[in-house]
């Protein structure tokens, strides 16, 4: 196997390293000659005993690693891999570029903001601000091309708000970087790690992190409000990850990993970083652009590489579904697929069914299918569904749903249904109850708001108490923000307090009007975003934006009169609709659909003043 870091370090004469389709070219300054070697990936099989996160911090998870053969493996566009970092070079990397982060005068606790793209240099600084004992933190990668502007104001936004003193991204986004650090003063330095590697790494002794230290901040993707940077401990992080790997997942020592999840969300950065590498599994990235674009490449390489473990959002399930064509089935073999896990948003029972009929003729089984809830407040994970058992869903009566919040089984022969996935078992360690607008505790089957407790809760928002005494309740609750109910001992999500609309006392769910809409066939998933305003005789009015590529005006007008007509029949409620261009809805680093921006772009084109806030539905 060779890479970048082992020739520069075995070769003084080495100029630059090329990487290409399945080699390296090599071009040595003494010769014209390329020496081609083929990469090869970090295999399967380790040399190490495994360990299931049996460690007090995270740092020394990857002095164990490193003693294996395990690590992570990057994969291009068209699915050849062109580097890989085996957590042995991962550990080297990080122990030197730690000093030179102290070469350029940052301290213990200061943090340090880098660009989350999927790279091994995004991984080897993360891991050095923790051997240097600083606070990482990852910020996502522009999503739209065509929103500079934005971005570098979000950039801003969270160097300001984490008061970071050095930020770094590759080349790819340095001059968004260098936009957004102007004026802010508490920043030391701002760069690339080609940069940082040439400056002063000074010979000391490295921080030897501890249990109660803070190991990273996260940044929420900001679906219903601003991004916070969620504080994260060694030990919450580490309890977290134990109860991932020993009970949720079940990791095996044979395990292989697949993902296109962005290191800058938790589900990647936690689950599908930090997970394979306190069990020493080997990982196999796509980055989520290249997914975005093709996302046969990632179900061709847990085919390739015999991968059992990928986890996915629902709507890169239903991408895969819509995208992968019929006759790519036959070169592809799912079988060692075990787990299938799918969380991070609500998860729509017809879009695990749709993936697994089109891919059961690839080997997939749905069985595999593993549906998990959490946020970033908990780490990353709270709850599990049982192993090798697919899905479970739960059809409710609707009108009791919306009237009641009540969750009641449906009867043989009703038309109205809502359908909820089971999400499963809290993890060890960890409780959850549901609680009604005063905060007394509900009974099974009565929808309310999710409360969890355990070793994993968040130490609060970075620098924000306001935010932190409403999430942190007495008794070391904290409040999600979510709306569910238990069933038998088992969590169903519902929706989020923020995403309903109360209209003459009826609970209507966004994403129910949001689907409704998608039915339609000029409207494309994610397409829609459905919130509410307060109309002249202080009444609530549904608003519905929708991306449309209609130029006709009496097609567009068409499309308005069947969503209006569809909403009335299905809620009975009057619905206001705006059809805007293709692209142009506002969504999260994590690619969510942000209905807070949607609905303030919304009165500001509509002209209205002095609406409430929608957090004021909020507790």
């Amino acid at each position: 196997m060779i890479n970048i870091v082992d020739c520069e370090l075995k070769n003084q004469g080495l100029v630059f390293a090329k990487l290409s389709v399945s080699s390296v070219q090599i071009l040595d300054s003494n010769s014209s000659v390329e020496k081609i070697a083929v990469i090869d990936p970090t295999p399967t099989c380790n040399t190490l005993t495994q360990r299931l996160g049996d460690f007090d911090t995270l740092i020394s998870a990857l002095e164990y690693a490193a003693d294996g053969v395990t690590g992570y493996n990057f994969y291009d566009a068209k699915g050849r891999i062109r580097s890989t970092l085996p957590y042995k070079v991962l550990k080297h990397n990080a122990r030197n570029l730690a000093r030179h982060l102290l070469g350029i005068g940052l301290v213990n606790g200061d943090r340090v903001g880098i660009i989350g793209d999927t790279t091994p240099e995004f991984l080897e600084i993360f891991f050095a601000c923790r051997y240097a004992g600083l606070i990482p933190f990852a910020m996502s990668v522009p999503v739209n091309l065509g929103s500079h502007a934005v971005y570098v104001r979000q950039l801003h936004g969270i160097l300001k708000g984490s008061q970071a003193s050095a930020t770094l991204s590759s080349s790819d986004y340095i001059h968004f970087l260098e936009e957004a650090a102007r004026d802010l003063r508490n920043l030391k330095w701002v760069g690339t790690p080609e940069r940082l590697r040439k400056l002063p790494a000074p010979e000391t002794v490295l921080h030897l992190s501890q249990p109660d230290e803070v190991a990273y901040l996260q940044f929420t993707s900001g679906s219903t409000r601003a991004p916070r940077g969620v504080v994260i401990t060694e030990r919450a992080l580490m309890s977290n990850l134990q109860g991932i790997v020993q009970n949720g997942v079940e990791m095996h020592s044979d395990d292989r990993c697949a993902s296109w999840l962005p290191f800058y969300h938790d589900m990647g950065l936690v689950g599908m970083v930090m997970a394979p590498m306190v069990t020493q599994v080997s990982v196999d990235y796509l980055a989520t652009r290249d997914f975005a674009i093709r996302p046969l490449q990632w179900l061709r390489l847990i085919s390739r590489n015999r991968c059992t473990m990928a986890f996915s959002q629902p709507f890169g399930l239903k991408l895969c579904t819509l995208r992968v064509r019929d006759s790519d089935l036959e070169d592809l073999d799912l079988s060692a697929w075990r787990t299938a896990g799918i969380g991070a948003e609500m998860i729509r029972p017809d879009i695990l069914r749709n993936f697994a009929e089109k891919f059961r003729l690839a080997g997939f089984n749905s069985n595999a299918f593993l549906p998990c809830y959490g946020l970033a407040e908990s780490t990353l994970a709270v709850t599990f569904a049982q192993k090798d058992s697919g899905f479970q869903s739960l059809r409710v009566d609707a009108r009791m749903l919306a009237d009641q919040r009540v969750a009641l089984p449906l009867k043989t022969g009703e038309e109205k249904y809502n359908e909820f996935v089971n999400c499963g078992k809290p993890l060890p360690g960890h409780l959850i109850k549901i609680v009604n607008d005063t905060d007394q505790e509900l009974p099974d089957s009565r929808v309310g708001s999710v409360l969890i407790q355990g070793a994993s809760i968040m130490a609060g928002y970075f620098n924000d108490s306001e935010e932190t005494k409403k999430a942190l309740l007495p008794g070391g609750w904290l409040d999600t923000g979510d709306l569910g109910f238990i069933l038998e001992g088992s969590l169903y999500i519902t929706g989020r307090r923020t995403d309903i609309i109360i209209v003459n006392g009826r609970n209507i769910r966004a994403q129910d009007v949001e689907e409704l809409a998608e039915q339609q066939p000029e409207i494309r998933a994610r397409e829609a975003s459905a919130f509410s305003v307060v109309g002249p005789q202080d009444n609530t009015i549904i608003v519905l934006v929708v991306e449309c590529r209609l130029t006709v005006e009496i097609d567009r007008q068409s499309l308005i009169n069947r969503l209006q007509r569809m909403v009335y029949m299905a809620f009975g409620v009057n619905c206001l609709v705006e059809l805007i261009p293709p692209h142009t809805l506002p969504r999260t680093s994590s690619g969510k659909l942000s209905r807070s921006s949607t609905r303030q772009g919304f009165l500001l084109r509509a002209n209205l003043r002095n609406q409430p806030s929608v957090e004021s539905r909020e507790k």
